[in-house]
């Protein structure tokens, strides 16, 4: 499978059209971005075999179901490109695999132990109300259980979502949230309305339906290895970018 698919429009409108949308810079810095995995892996001795690319391809074929190879074959010319293209981006993302696991698994657990608190999570409930005047006349009707809170966030919640969930927003980290909101949050008992709190959304009425202490599990840890990763793949381009010969 080497035969070359063919684009029906040149190399300079390519580039042409990325100028005008704006989009030429992240392009040109996801090929410095692999400039340096490439060069990064090469002196480390990392490397990627072809058995490896060929059961990840066949990871994939399964997943989309591409069982036989003529549906593999008509899926890459919708895709406009070669099976050696996609075998090449295959190689690229487990070298960055690689290379991610290589530089900095051994820092991770480290990482984690430092900023534990960062990881606790919680599952928050909220009301955002745009003025105090409202925020407070609904936490006081919750309070003596005229209204529930999924009734208030359902009615009078500003943004539409929320109040379609009812005031679900979700598991969130302690770094995700305002600095005002993490400390009232996470000094609450859970089920507790947390009286209005003032931000520049507007004010927040709040509500913990659990808490979810920071445990090391395996997606948390590929999170901060990515997360490592990535600051130090950004320091190594602009390093280079800015020492040009």
């Amino acid at each position: 499978m080497h035969e070359s698919s063919t684009v029906p429009v040149n190399l300079d409108e390519i580039i042409s059209l990325l100028k005008r949308n704006l989009q030429i810079k992240e392009i040109v810095y996801k090929i410095l971005s692999q400039n340096v995995i490439n060069q990064t892996a090469q002196e480390r001795g990392i490397v990627v075999t072809a058995q490896e690319v060929q059961a990840e391809a066949d990871r994939q074929r399964h997943e989309m179901r591409l069982e036989k190879a003529s549906d593999t074959l008509a899926w890459l010319a919708e895709q406009m490109i070669s099976p050696d293209d996609w075998e090449a981006g295959i190689c690229d993302r487990l070298l960055t695999e690689k290379l991610a696991e290589s530089l900095f698994a051994k820092e991770v657990e480290k990482f984690f132990a430092q900023n534990r608190i960062q990881f606790d999570q919680v599952l928050l409930y909220q009301i955002i109300v745009p003025t105090e005047s409202v925020a407070q006349e609904l936490f006081y009707e919750i309070e003596e259980g005229e209204i529930s809170f999924y009734q208030v966030a359902h009615l009078y919640d500003s943004d539409e979502k929320r109040r379609q969930q009812c005031g679900c927003e979700g598991t969130l980290y302690r770094w995700q949230l305002k600095p005002e909101i993490a400390a009232a949050v996470f000094n609450t008992p859970p089920k507790e309305v947390i009286s209005p709190i003032q931000t520049t959304l507007g004010y927040h009425i709040l509500m913990v339906e659990a808490f979810i202490p920071a445990e090391l599990t395996p997606q948390r840890y590929q999170e901060i290895r990515d997360r490592l990763f990535q600051e130090w793949l950004t320091s190594e381009i602009n390093y280079r970018l800015h020492n040009q010969t």
